[in-house]
């Protein structure tokens, strides 16, 4: 079998597979060695091969003994994941072997069914953050997913299915508007406050804002970037001044506020809420 034919089957399998596979096609050992040699494909480990253009994440979770998987997965399709280290997700299977190797971070994901290489699929992802990155982490995940359109009524069932019980409501809150990750992180934590508000509402002279709560406080929520343009913050304080001159007070926090300081961002809500509420019963 010629180096280019090896190639073609590496690519029918998705980019990775077995030598046996390659074997059960009528290549040699001769023929895989001869299409390494020639560049066409590469030996990612012992009976394991992939073509030099193969996707980085699959080559890596081929590496490690099966499909990328959990938050690795999410990612590669431009979905939004709270993890601050990112790693490899790996899903070999229940009985799958792990492989280490040099430099290897990879997280082994060990849930149900029958791992091959390359991705799993969206539904099996989500349920897979939930179990290894937390609530929070799902939820903003499963907003974000069907944000872009990747999980139609039917997955959603499916996803809320194979959730714990104790995290099913997470699907029922969920929501298709919120902008980001961050956002959603923050109307969860609201939530948990029993602190009611709208998201993405509409002020006049304004625009959309992340949140308004009891009808006068308006939060913003900025992402890591949002800053990283004088014009964009130019645009934000003449948001804020418009907003004021409409009688509403606005609490603006970023990415590191919302992720690590918590304490902070839930207290100033709670405080100005309090002021609020007070001027309305004098």
């Amino acid at each position: 079998m010629r180096p280019s034919t090896v190639a073609d089957v590496v690519k029918e399998k998705g980019g990775v597979c077995r030598s046996r596979e390659l074997m059960g096609r009528g290549a040699s050992s001769d023929d895989l060695r001869r299409a390494v040699a020639a560049d066409a494909v590469l030996r990612v480990r012992e009976g394991v091969y992939a073509l030099p253009e193969a996707e980085p994440s699959v080559v890596v979770a081929a590496l490690h003994g099966g499909e990328s998987a959990c938050a690795s997965a999410l990612r590669r399709l431009g979905i939004w994941v709270l993890e601050p280290q990112q790693r490899s997700h790996v899903w070999v299977g229940p009985r799958g072997r792990a492989h280490p190797h040099p430099g290897c971070a990879c997280v082994t994901h060990r849930d149900a069914g029958t791992s091959a290489f390359g991705v799993v699929g969206v539904v099996q992802a989500l349920v897979q953050v939930e179990r290894c990155l937390g609530g929070e982490a799902f939820f903003a995940a499963f907003e974000s997913a069907w944000r872009l359109g990747l999980l139609s009524t039917a997955m959603r069932a499916e996803v809320r299915a194979s959730l714990p019980a104790r995290h099913r409501w997470l699907v029922d809150i969920a929501r298709p508007s919120a902008d980001s990750g961050l956002e959603s992180i923050v109307r969860l934590r609201l939530h948990r406050l029993g602190i009611p508000m709208v998201s993405q509402a509409w002020i006049d002279d304004v625009g959309r804002v992340d949140f308004l709560i009891d009808g006068m406080l308006v939060l913003e929520i900025d992402g890591k970037e949002n800053h990283a343009r004088p014009e964009q913050r130019h645009r934000d304080l003449l948001r804020d001044a418009s907003a004021a001159a409409r009688g509403y007070e606005t609490l603006r926090f970023d990415y590191a506020m919302v992720l690590y300081s918590w304490p902070v961002v839930e207290r100033a809500v709670l405080a100005r809420l309090e002021v609020i509420r007070s001027r309305r019963t004098r």
